[in-house]
Protein backbone atom coordinates (compact mmCIF):
# COMPACT_ATOMS: atom_id res chain seq x y z
CA UNK A 1 0.00 0.00 0.00
CA UNK A 2 1.85 3.19 -1.13
CA UNK A 3 1.94 6.23 1.19
CA UNK A 4 0.97 9.23 -0.95
CA UNK A 5 2.66 12.55 -0.17
CA UNK A 6 -0.62 14.42 -0.20
CA UNK A 7 -2.49 12.03 2.06
CA UNK A 8 -4.32 13.59 5.06
CA UNK A 9 -1.89 11.87 7.39
CA UNK A 10 1.21 13.31 5.75
CA UNK A 11 -0.29 16.83 5.45
CA UNK A 12 -0.97 16.89 9.20
CA UNK A 13 2.62 16.03 10.06
CA UNK A 14 5.05 18.83 10.67
CA UNK A 15 8.71 18.15 10.08
CA UNK A 16 9.24 17.91 13.83
CA UNK A 17 6.71 15.12 14.23
CA UNK A 18 7.34 13.34 10.94
CA UNK A 19 9.04 10.39 12.64
CA UNK A 20 6.08 9.99 15.01
CA UNK A 21 3.64 10.03 12.08
CA UNK A 22 5.77 7.51 10.24
CA UNK A 23 5.59 5.26 13.27
CA UNK A 24 1.80 5.55 13.26
CA UNK A 25 1.69 4.68 9.57
CA UNK A 26 3.99 1.70 9.98
CA UNK A 27 1.87 0.46 12.86
CA UNK A 28 -1.25 0.69 10.70
CA UNK A 29 0.49 -1.31 7.98
CA UNK A 30 1.69 -4.03 10.36
CA UNK A 31 -1.51 -6.14 10.19
CA UNK A 32 -1.34 -6.09 6.38
CA UNK A 33 2.28 -7.17 6.45
CA UNK A 34 1.47 -9.98 8.86
CA UNK A 35 -1.39 -11.04 6.58
CA UNK A 36 0.99 -11.15 3.60
CA UNK A 37 3.50 -13.17 5.62
CA UNK A 38 0.78 -15.68 6.53
CA UNK A 39 -0.39 -16.12 2.94
CA UNK A 40 0.16 -19.76 1.94
CA UNK A 41 3.17 -20.50 -0.21
CA UNK A 42 2.69 -22.09 -3.64
CA UNK A 43 3.40 -25.82 -3.45
CA UNK A 44 1.84 -26.24 -0.02
CA UNK A 45 -1.36 -28.04 0.87
CA UNK A 46 -3.92 -26.39 3.12
CA UNK A 47 -5.87 -28.89 5.20
CA UNK A 48 -8.32 -28.83 8.12
CA UNK A 49 -8.08 -26.01 10.66
CA UNK A 50 -5.77 -24.04 8.37
CA UNK A 51 -2.86 -26.43 8.85
CA UNK A 52 -0.21 -26.88 6.17
CA UNK A 53 1.17 -30.13 4.78
CA UNK A 54 3.82 -30.99 2.22
CA UNK A 55 3.02 -33.09 -0.81
CA UNK A 56 5.18 -35.92 0.55
CA UNK A 57 3.27 -36.09 3.83
CA UNK A 58 -0.21 -35.67 2.40
CA UNK A 59 0.21 -38.11 -0.49
CA UNK A 60 1.40 -40.81 1.90
CA UNK A 61 -1.94 -40.43 3.72
CA UNK A 62 -3.98 -40.23 0.51
CA UNK A 63 -2.46 -43.47 -0.72
CA UNK A 64 -4.34 -45.27 2.06
CA UNK A 65 -7.76 -44.12 0.84
CA UNK A 66 -10.06 -45.91 -1.58
CA UNK A 67 -11.06 -42.94 -3.75
CA UNK A 68 -9.33 -39.59 -4.32
CA UNK A 69 -11.25 -36.90 -6.21
CA UNK A 70 -9.19 -34.32 -8.11
CA UNK A 71 -11.38 -31.34 -8.99
CA UNK A 72 -10.76 -29.03 -11.93
CA UNK A 73 -11.97 -26.11 -13.93
CA UNK A 74 -12.07 -27.77 -17.32
CA UNK A 75 -10.31 -25.04 -19.30
CA UNK A 76 -7.53 -24.29 -16.79
CA UNK A 77 -4.14 -25.55 -17.92
CA UNK A 78 -2.64 -25.17 -14.44
CA UNK A 79 -5.39 -27.35 -12.97
CA UNK A 80 -4.55 -30.19 -15.34
CA UNK A 81 -0.83 -29.85 -14.64
CA UNK A 82 -1.61 -30.09 -10.93
CA UNK A 83 -3.70 -33.19 -11.56
CA UNK A 84 -0.86 -34.83 -13.48
CA UNK A 85 1.69 -34.12 -10.76
CA UNK A 86 -0.67 -35.37 -8.05
CA UNK A 87 -1.43 -38.55 -10.00
CA UNK A 88 2.29 -39.21 -10.41
CA UNK A 89 2.85 -38.74 -6.66
CA UNK A 90 -0.04 -41.07 -5.81
CA UNK A 91 1.19 -43.71 -8.25
CA UNK A 92 4.65 -43.60 -6.68
CA UNK A 93 3.03 -44.65 -3.39
CA UNK A 94 0.49 -47.10 -4.76
CA UNK A 95 0.96 -48.67 -8.16
CA UNK A 96 -2.37 -50.52 -8.07
CA UNK A 97 -4.27 -47.53 -9.32
CA UNK A 98 -7.12 -46.55 -11.66
CA UNK A 99 -7.78 -43.10 -13.14
CA UNK A 100 -11.44 -42.23 -13.66
CA UNK A 101 -12.51 -39.61 -16.21
CA UNK A 102 -15.67 -37.52 -16.11
CA UNK A 103 -14.91 -36.59 -19.72
CA UNK A 104 -16.15 -39.77 -21.37
CA UNK A 105 -19.27 -41.97 -21.07
CA UNK A 106 -19.31 -45.71 -20.48
CA UNK A 107 -19.58 -46.35 -24.23
CA UNK A 108 -15.97 -45.11 -24.62
CA UNK A 109 -14.49 -47.71 -22.24
CA UNK A 110 -13.19 -50.01 -25.00
CA UNK A 111 -11.41 -47.03 -26.59
CA UNK A 112 -9.77 -46.13 -23.28
CA UNK A 113 -8.62 -49.74 -22.90
CA UNK A 114 -7.15 -49.71 -26.41
CA UNK A 115 -5.37 -46.42 -25.70
CA UNK A 116 -3.74 -47.70 -22.51
CA UNK A 117 -2.70 -50.88 -24.36
CA UNK A 118 -0.87 -48.75 -26.94
CA UNK A 119 -3.13 -49.71 -29.86
CA UNK A 120 -4.22 -46.18 -30.80
CA UNK A 121 -2.47 -42.94 -31.67
CA UNK A 122 -3.90 -39.60 -30.56
CA UNK A 123 -5.98 -39.01 -33.68
CA UNK A 124 -7.53 -42.48 -33.55
CA UNK A 125 -8.24 -42.15 -29.84
CA UNK A 126 -10.00 -38.80 -30.27
CA UNK A 127 -12.06 -40.14 -33.16
CA UNK A 128 -13.03 -43.47 -31.62
CA UNK A 129 -13.83 -41.96 -28.21
CA UNK A 130 -15.87 -39.24 -29.96
CA UNK A 131 -14.04 -36.82 -27.69
CA UNK A 132 -15.22 -33.59 -29.28
CA UNK A 133 -18.86 -34.61 -29.19
CA UNK A 134 -18.73 -36.22 -25.74
CA UNK A 135 -16.67 -33.52 -24.04
CA UNK A 136 -15.74 -30.62 -26.28
CA UNK A 137 -12.89 -29.15 -24.22
CA UNK A 138 -9.46 -28.96 -25.83
CA UNK A 139 -7.94 -32.47 -25.72
CA UNK A 140 -4.46 -30.94 -25.46
CA UNK A 141 -5.30 -30.06 -21.87
CA UNK A 142 -5.84 -33.75 -21.07
CA UNK A 143 -3.40 -35.58 -23.35
CA UNK A 144 -0.42 -35.33 -20.94
CA UNK A 145 -2.51 -37.18 -18.33
CA UNK A 146 -3.64 -39.74 -20.90
CA UNK A 147 -0.05 -40.33 -22.01
CA UNK A 148 1.05 -40.71 -18.39
CA UNK A 149 -1.59 -43.40 -17.90
CA UNK A 150 -0.47 -45.23 -21.02
CA UNK A 151 3.23 -45.05 -20.18
CA UNK A 152 2.57 -46.43 -16.70
CA UNK A 153 -0.16 -48.86 -17.90
CA UNK A 154 -2.65 -47.35 -15.46
CA UNK A 155 -6.22 -48.33 -16.36
CA UNK A 156 -8.45 -45.45 -17.45
CA UNK A 157 -12.10 -45.58 -16.49
CA UNK A 158 -15.02 -43.82 -18.18
CA UNK A 159 -17.10 -42.41 -15.31
CA UNK A 160 -19.87 -40.67 -17.18
CA UNK A 161 -23.05 -41.62 -18.99
CA UNK A 162 -24.40 -39.96 -22.11
CA UNK A 163 -26.60 -36.85 -21.91
CA UNK A 164 -29.31 -38.95 -23.57
CA UNK A 165 -29.38 -41.42 -20.66
CA UNK A 166 -29.25 -38.63 -18.09
CA UNK A 167 -32.15 -36.97 -19.84
CA UNK A 168 -34.23 -40.15 -19.99
CA UNK A 169 -33.75 -40.90 -16.31
CA UNK A 170 -34.49 -37.31 -15.34
CA UNK A 171 -37.50 -36.89 -17.64
CA UNK A 172 -39.09 -40.33 -17.96
CA UNK A 173 -38.16 -41.64 -14.52
CA UNK A 174 -36.13 -44.62 -13.41
CA UNK A 175 -38.83 -47.21 -13.91
CA UNK A 176 -39.20 -46.22 -17.56
CA UNK A 177 -35.57 -47.08 -18.36
CA UNK A 178 -34.75 -50.82 -18.40
CA UNK A 179 -32.20 -51.84 -15.78
CA UNK A 180 -30.00 -53.31 -18.53
CA UNK A 181 -29.59 -49.80 -19.99
CA UNK A 182 -28.67 -48.07 -16.72
CA UNK A 183 -25.11 -49.42 -16.27
CA UNK A 184 -26.00 -50.54 -12.76
CA UNK A 185 -27.11 -47.10 -11.62
CA UNK A 186 -29.54 -46.73 -8.75
CA UNK A 187 -31.58 -43.59 -7.98
CA UNK A 188 -29.40 -40.86 -6.44
CA UNK A 189 -29.69 -39.49 -2.95
CA UNK A 190 -31.62 -36.18 -3.03
CA UNK A 191 -29.63 -32.97 -3.19
CA UNK A 192 -28.94 -31.21 0.09
CA UNK A 193 -30.37 -27.66 0.29
CA UNK A 194 -27.08 -25.85 -0.37
CA UNK A 195 -26.29 -28.03 -3.39
CA UNK A 196 -29.77 -27.56 -4.76
CA UNK A 197 -29.38 -23.81 -4.39
CA UNK A 198 -26.09 -23.86 -6.33
CA UNK A 199 -27.71 -25.90 -9.12
CA UNK A 200 -30.58 -23.42 -9.27
CA UNK A 201 -28.04 -20.61 -9.72
CA UNK A 202 -26.42 -22.48 -12.63
CA UNK A 203 -29.84 -23.07 -14.15
CA UNK A 204 -30.84 -19.41 -14.02
CA UNK A 205 -27.65 -18.34 -15.83
CA UNK A 206 -29.45 -19.36 -19.03
CA UNK A 207 -32.28 -17.17 -20.28
CA UNK A 208 -35.72 -18.64 -20.89
CA UNK A 209 -35.00 -21.32 -18.31
CA UNK A 210 -36.89 -20.02 -15.29
CA UNK A 211 -40.47 -20.06 -16.56
CA UNK A 212 -41.42 -23.71 -16.06
CA UNK A 213 -40.66 -25.17 -12.61
CA UNK A 214 -40.73 -28.64 -14.19
CA UNK A 215 -37.71 -27.70 -16.34
CA UNK A 216 -35.75 -26.77 -13.22
CA UNK A 217 -36.63 -30.06 -11.56
CA UNK A 218 -35.53 -32.01 -14.64
CA UNK A 219 -32.25 -30.08 -14.72
CA UNK A 220 -31.52 -30.86 -11.07
CA UNK A 221 -32.54 -34.50 -11.55
CA UNK A 222 -30.14 -34.80 -14.50
CA UNK A 223 -27.27 -33.33 -12.45
CA UNK A 224 -27.93 -35.85 -9.67
CA UNK A 225 -27.87 -38.69 -12.22
CA UNK A 226 -24.52 -37.32 -13.40
CA UNK A 227 -23.13 -37.35 -9.86
CA UNK A 228 -24.57 -40.80 -9.14
CA UNK A 229 -23.14 -42.27 -12.34
CA UNK A 230 -19.62 -41.12 -11.50
CA UNK A 231 -19.90 -42.21 -7.88
CA UNK A 232 -21.15 -45.65 -8.93
CA UNK A 233 -18.24 -46.16 -11.33
CA UNK A 234 -15.75 -45.10 -8.66
CA UNK A 235 -17.23 -47.48 -6.09
CA UNK A 236 -17.17 -50.39 -8.54
CA UNK A 237 -13.55 -49.71 -9.48
CA UNK A 238 -12.44 -49.51 -5.84
CA UNK A 239 -13.98 -52.90 -5.07
CA UNK A 240 -10.88 -54.77 -6.28
CA UNK A 241 -8.59 -52.91 -3.88
CA UNK A 242 -7.13 -50.36 -6.29
CA UNK A 243 -6.71 -46.71 -5.44
CA UNK A 244 -9.14 -44.87 -7.71
CA UNK A 245 -8.39 -41.26 -8.64
CA UNK A 246 -11.31 -39.46 -10.27
CA UNK A 247 -10.85 -36.37 -12.45
CA UNK A 248 -13.99 -34.26 -12.47
CA UNK A 249 -15.25 -30.70 -12.46
CA UNK A 250 -14.92 -28.93 -9.13
CA UNK A 251 -18.67 -28.32 -9.02
CA UNK A 252 -19.19 -32.07 -8.69
CA UNK A 253 -17.23 -32.26 -5.43
CA UNK A 254 -17.15 -28.85 -3.75
CA UNK A 255 -18.50 -28.61 -0.19
CA UNK A 256 -18.90 -32.38 0.07
CA UNK A 257 -21.88 -32.35 -2.28
CA UNK A 258 -22.20 -33.97 -5.68
CA UNK A 259 -20.06 -37.08 -6.05
CA UNK A 260 -18.79 -37.21 -2.43
CA UNK A 261 -22.37 -37.16 -1.16
CA UNK A 262 -23.34 -39.97 -3.53
CA UNK A 263 -20.24 -41.99 -2.55
CA UNK A 264 -21.32 -41.74 1.08
CA UNK A 265 -24.85 -42.82 0.17
CA UNK A 266 -23.43 -45.82 -1.70
CA UNK A 267 -21.55 -46.88 1.43
CA UNK A 268 -18.01 -45.81 0.47
CA UNK A 269 -16.69 -43.59 3.26
CA UNK A 270 -12.92 -43.73 2.72
CA UNK A 271 -12.49 -40.94 0.17
CA UNK A 272 -10.80 -37.54 -0.05
CA UNK A 273 -11.61 -34.50 -2.18
CA UNK A 274 -8.79 -32.27 -3.45
CA UNK A 275 -8.88 -28.92 -5.23
CA UNK A 276 -6.26 -26.51 -6.56
CA UNK A 277 -6.52 -23.01 -5.15
CA UNK A 278 -4.92 -19.71 -6.16
CA UNK A 279 -4.78 -17.26 -3.21
CA UNK A 280 -6.78 -14.07 -3.57
CA UNK A 281 -6.13 -10.69 -1.91
CA UNK A 282 -7.34 -11.92 1.49
CA UNK A 283 -5.25 -15.13 1.33
CA UNK A 284 -8.03 -17.02 3.08
CA UNK A 285 -8.26 -20.61 1.81
CA UNK A 286 -11.87 -21.85 1.42
CA UNK A 287 -11.23 -24.95 3.53
CA UNK A 288 -14.88 -25.96 3.46
CA UNK A 289 -14.65 -26.66 -0.27
CA UNK A 290 -12.50 -29.80 -0.04
CA UNK A 291 -10.47 -31.99 2.30
CA UNK A 292 -7.25 -30.41 1.03
CA UNK A 293 -6.37 -27.43 -1.16
CA UNK A 294 -3.19 -27.25 -3.23
CA UNK A 295 -1.77 -23.74 -3.35
CA UNK A 296 -1.06 -22.60 -6.90
CA UNK A 297 1.25 -19.81 -7.92
CA UNK A 298 0.28 -17.18 -10.47
CA UNK A 299 0.12 -19.15 -13.71
CA UNK A 300 -1.98 -16.60 -15.60
CA UNK A 301 0.86 -15.73 -17.98
CA UNK A 302 0.94 -19.35 -19.16
CA UNK A 303 -2.82 -19.90 -19.45
CA UNK A 304 -3.83 -20.24 -23.10
CA UNK A 305 -6.42 -17.70 -24.29
CA UNK A 306 -10.04 -18.63 -23.86
CA UNK A 307 -11.43 -20.38 -26.93
CA UNK A 308 -14.24 -18.69 -28.86
CA UNK A 309 -17.65 -19.38 -27.33
CA UNK A 310 -21.05 -19.04 -28.92
CA UNK A 311 -22.70 -19.38 -25.51
CA UNK A 312 -25.27 -22.10 -26.20
CA UNK A 313 -26.26 -25.43 -24.73
CA UNK A 314 -26.94 -27.77 -27.65
CA UNK A 315 -28.17 -31.25 -28.38
CA UNK A 316 -28.77 -33.48 -31.38
CA UNK A 317 -31.69 -32.84 -33.73
CA UNK A 318 -32.81 -34.51 -36.94
CA UNK A 319 -32.06 -31.33 -38.94
CA UNK A 320 -28.86 -30.23 -37.18
CA UNK A 321 -28.32 -29.27 -33.54
CA UNK A 322 -30.97 -27.81 -31.27
CA UNK A 323 -30.30 -24.92 -28.92
CA UNK A 324 -31.48 -25.90 -25.44
CA UNK A 325 -30.16 -22.87 -23.57
CA UNK A 326 -28.39 -19.54 -24.12
CA UNK A 327 -25.94 -17.88 -21.73
CA UNK A 328 -26.63 -14.34 -20.64
CA UNK A 329 -24.35 -11.79 -22.28
CA UNK A 330 -23.16 -14.32 -24.87
CA UNK A 331 -22.52 -14.03 -28.60
CA UNK A 332 -25.65 -16.13 -29.15
CA UNK A 333 -27.83 -13.77 -27.13
CA UNK A 334 -26.48 -10.74 -29.01
CA UNK A 335 -27.28 -12.52 -32.30
CA UNK A 336 -30.89 -13.02 -31.11
CA UNK A 337 -30.64 -16.79 -31.20
CA UNK A 338 -33.34 -18.44 -29.13
CA UNK A 339 -33.95 -21.65 -27.25
CA UNK A 340 -35.50 -24.14 -29.64
CA UNK A 341 -33.66 -22.84 -32.72
CA UNK A 342 -32.04 -25.57 -34.82
CA UNK A 343 -28.64 -24.71 -36.33
CA UNK A 344 -28.42 -26.30 -39.79
CA UNK A 345 -25.19 -24.81 -41.17
CA UNK A 346 -22.33 -22.72 -39.79
CA UNK A 347 -19.91 -20.89 -42.10
CA UNK A 348 -21.61 -22.74 -44.95
CA UNK A 349 -20.78 -26.17 -43.49
CA UNK A 350 -23.51 -28.66 -42.61
CA UNK A 351 -23.99 -29.17 -38.87
CA UNK A 352 -25.10 -32.71 -38.04
CA UNK A 353 -23.78 -33.13 -34.49
CA UNK A 354 -22.79 -30.80 -31.64
CA UNK A 355 -19.13 -31.59 -32.36
CA UNK A 356 -19.51 -30.09 -35.85
CA UNK A 357 -20.63 -26.75 -34.43
CA UNK A 358 -17.93 -26.81 -31.74
CA UNK A 359 -15.25 -27.37 -34.39
CA UNK A 360 -16.48 -24.41 -36.48
CA UNK A 361 -16.70 -22.09 -33.47
CA UNK A 362 -13.21 -23.09 -32.29
CA UNK A 363 -11.82 -21.92 -35.65
CA UNK A 364 -13.56 -18.56 -35.43
CA UNK A 365 -11.17 -15.61 -35.26
CA UNK A 366 -11.86 -12.75 -32.80
CA UNK A 367 -13.74 -9.82 -34.26
CA UNK A 368 -15.30 -11.79 -37.13
CA UNK A 369 -18.83 -12.77 -38.14
CA UNK A 370 -20.07 -16.36 -38.23
CA UNK A 371 -22.98 -16.91 -40.63
CA UNK A 372 -25.51 -19.43 -39.35
CA UNK A 373 -28.48 -20.97 -41.07
CA UNK A 374 -31.15 -21.87 -38.54
CA UNK A 375 -34.67 -23.24 -38.45
CA UNK A 376 -37.05 -21.38 -36.13
CA UNK A 377 -40.49 -22.91 -35.82
CA UNK A 378 -39.69 -24.78 -39.03
CA UNK A 379 -38.89 -21.61 -40.99
CA UNK A 380 -35.35 -21.01 -42.34
CA UNK A 381 -33.50 -17.89 -41.24
CA UNK A 382 -30.01 -16.45 -41.64
CA UNK A 383 -28.22 -15.20 -38.53
CA UNK A 384 -24.86 -13.48 -38.16
CA UNK A 385 -23.05 -14.15 -34.88
CA UNK A 386 -20.40 -11.52 -34.13
CA UNK A 387 -17.44 -12.66 -32.04
CA UNK A 388 -15.83 -9.89 -29.98
CA UNK A 389 -12.33 -8.66 -30.81
CA UNK A 390 -9.42 -9.38 -28.51
CA UNK A 391 -9.17 -6.77 -25.78
CA UNK A 392 -5.91 -4.79 -25.91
Amino acid sequence: MPIHRESPMSRSCSFRFRSLCLGVLLASLAPLAAQADSCPTPGQWQVAEGKTQTTADLVAELAETEVVLLGEQHDRLDHHRWQLHTLAALHAHRTEMVIGLEMLPREAQSTLDAWVAGKLDEAAFLEQSDWHRAWGFDPDLYLPILHFARMQRIPLLALNVTPELRGRLATEGWEAVPESERFGLTPPAPARPAYRESLEEIYTEHIDRDDDPADLERFIAAQLVWDRAMATALVDAAADGSLVAGLLGEGHLADGDGVPYQLYDLGLRNYQSLLPWAPGPDCQPPLEKADALYVLGDESAFQPPDPPRLGVMIDDHADGVRIDGISLGSVAEAANLAEGDVIVTAAGLPIEHPADLIAVVNRQAPGTLLPLEIRRDGEPQEVLARFPPVEP
